[in-house]
C-alpha cells in the first residue's frame, strides 16, 4: 500500500486535496494533508509534515504532492530527520497529479514507483482544446 501525502502553503487547500481524493480512492490507503504553518498561516511547516510522514509510517511507500517549490525544502528538511518507508516527492501538478496517484494507488499491486509516474503523467494532461 503506497500512502500519499498532500503538502501546502493552505490548510484548507491541502485539505480539500485530501478529501478530493479520499472521495476517489474509496479510503482504499491513507492520505494526509500538512498545510499551512504552525499559527495557521499560510506556509509550511516542517513539524506538521514530520507529524504526517510518521501517521503513513506503516505504508510501503510514500508519494508527496507539494502546491509551490519551497513546500519541497520543507519536506526535505523534514526527511533529514524521518526514517521510515521509503518517501519521493512529485513535480507532479497538486491536484492532477494527485488525482492520477489515487487512480494507481488504487490497484492492490502498485509501487511507489508507478505511483509517482502517474501522478507526473498530470503534466501532460490538456484541459482545454482549442
Amino acid at each position: 500500500m503506497i500512502g500519499l501525502l498532500i503538502v501546502s502553503h493552505s490548510a484548507r487547500l491541502a485539505e480539500g486535496v485530501q478529501e478530493f481524493v479520499s472521495q476517489i480512492s474509496g479510503g482504499q490507503f491513507p492520505v494526509i494533508a500538512a498545510g499551512g504553518a504552525n499559527d495557521g498561516s499560510l506556509g509550511t511547516s516542517v513539524e506538521r509534515i514530520l507529524a504526517a510522514l510518521e501517521q503513513l509510517r506503516t505504508a510501503d511507500g510514500i508519494l508527496v504532492l507539494v502546491d509551490l517549490g519551497s513546500a519541497v525544502m520543507s519536506v526535505e528538511t523534514a526527511l533529514e530527520q524521518f526514517t521510515g518507508p521509503p518517501v519521493q516527492i512529485s513535480n507532479a501538478p497538486l491536484v492532477e497529479g494527485a488525482y492520477l496517484a489515487a487512480v494507481e494507488a488504487s490497484n492492490t499491486v502498485t509501487t511507489l514507483e508507478q505511483v509517482a509516474a502517474a501522478a507526473l503523467q498530470a503534466r501532460e494532461l490538456i484541459k482545454v482544446y482549442e
